[in-house]
């Protein structure tokens, strides 16, 4: 059995862990992405996630770490909307450390 501090810490690195692999894969295959049948029947959708994502910046990181529906969603966004690698990087920790 592990100590609450060793749990925290596991929790921590997993949870930035699978947001930067959300991050690159949104980068990877985000532009492809927009052209499936997927995408294109929630183009309206998509154009306002992306545009959240683009107006809030920071904030929409830090508040899609927190939202349970959306906590898995919203780093593929981010990489696929062109964010810089390093201001994810930075904003995501915080997040994950909330």
């Amino acid at each position: 059995i592990l100590s609450l501090t060793s749990i925290m810490a596991l929790a921590f690195i997993g949870a930035c862990l699978s947001d930067h692999l959300g991050y690159y894969l949104g980068r990877f295959f985000g532009p492809s992405f927009h052209h499936t049948s997927f995408a294109t029947k929630r183009a309206d959708q998509l154009r306002k996630a992306e545009l959240f994502i683009s107006k809030y910046g920071a904030a929409a990181i830090i508040a899609g770490r927190l939202m349970t529906a959306v906590r898995s969603l919203v780093p593929a966004l981010v990489g696929s909307s062109g964010i810089d690698r390093v201001k994810f990087t930075l904003v995501d920790l915080l997040a994950c450390a909330i």
